[in-house]
């Protein structure tokens, strides 16, 4: 069975293009898959964090992997800071990388543009987040479009590695979803919905209740044509709300696309933002059940104990590859 890694930061609350963009589909996965889900928190403190805040968002995020359907059972969820080899193979690997191809990562230069000083962390993180793939042996890596990037470098430092120490790496391919991979803001369509936008209407929180979400669906920017159809380049507000419509009832756009024929863009909003809490709302039930129980507490252990014994594995295989440490006699 193949292995799949995947890592979400512990930064906020996920979206609504979050959970289409990664955790539904990591639920189809699961059942395919040997499947490592990852609360890369490590990741998150290259830019400052509230220690409080942090902690919460890291139980949150955690009950939220497993309210949107992941399975313990088939699953490995766990939380990066909790399995040490992660940051010990971080820093091998940043050993294997070179500073300019560090510097040309765009998110390096979006997150560092216009700033007097940033973290070194921000820079040298490519080479965490390769560690926390290959220390899996994982075959596919399921990303958004915007981080395509870091996954190349992941596959370069993989292959400059096995062909300067040892070959003990798997070659990891870049998973892209076909649909859903790139939920847009409802404030501006241009741009991937994103929990870090200043504008609060633009994304939708995975715990919003259900008149906040209509509230937001309702003021969605679309154009003045009228006509629900989709159409990415001169549509991309419909376009976004149709996906998102498609995606949660698993119908396709086309029939969509008749349901609101002759029909306005009031009744059509209003029936997307009830499809989305429909999907919402059972997942939020489970989620606070989860928040009040000790049930999340005993699946995050167990996963650090099972990610645990795989990362040392590799790390020990990395370790003797570079010559660290001493061989007892």
């Amino acid at each position: 069975m193949k292995t799949i890694f995947s890592g979400i930061q512990p930064s906020g609350t996920i979206t609504l293009g979050n959970y289409i963009g990664a955790m539904k589909q990591f639920v189809e996965l699961q059942d395919e898959y040997s499947c490592y889900f990852c609360i890369v928190d490590q990741h998150a403190i290259t830019v400052p964090q509230d220690r409080l805040q942090l902690r919460k968002n890291i139980r949150s995020l955690a009950a939220l992997y497993l309210a949107s359907g992941i399975d313990p059972e088939k699953a490995t969820l766990f939380i990066q800071s909790e399995v040490p080899a992660h940051a010990q193979a971080g820093w091998m690997m940043q050993c294997v990388a070179y500073i300019g191809e560090l510097e040309r990562m765009t998110q390096f230069k979006d997150k560092s543009a216009g700033k007097e000083a940033v973290s070194a962390g921000l820079l040298t993180y490519p080479p965490l987040m390769a560690a926390d793939i290959l220390l899996y042996k994982a075959d596919l890596v399921p990303v958004g479009e915007d981080q395509k990037q870091h996954l190349e470098l992941t596959r370069d430092l993989a292959e400059r590695f096995n062909k300067k120490y040892n070959d003990i790496f798997t070659i990891p391919e870049v998973r892209i979803p076909k649909v859903g991979a790139r939920v847009m803001s409802l404030q501006d369509p241009a741009k991937k919905m994103s929990k870090s936008d200043p504008n609060q209407k633009a994304f939708i929180s995975m715990l919003d209740d259900p008149k906040q979400i209509e509230k937001k669906i309702k003021s969605a920017v679309t154009d003045s044509e009228g006509i629900v159809k989709y159409d990415k380049e001169n549509k991309p507000g419909i376009s976004n709300l149709l996906s998102i419509y498609s995606i949660l009832t698993e119908r396709p756009v086309s029939e969509i696309e008749k349901d609101y024929e002759g029909k306005g863009y009031g009744d059509f909003k209003a029936d997307v933002a009830q499809v989305v809490v429909k999907a919402i709302e059972p997942i939020q039930s489970k989620y606070y059940s989860l928040m009040e129980s000790s049930e999340l507490d005993d699946i995050l252990d167990h996963g650090a104990e099972k990610a645990n014994r795989a990362a040392n594995k590799m790390l020990a295989k990395m370790e003797n590859a570079m010559g660290l440490g001493r061989k007892r006699r």
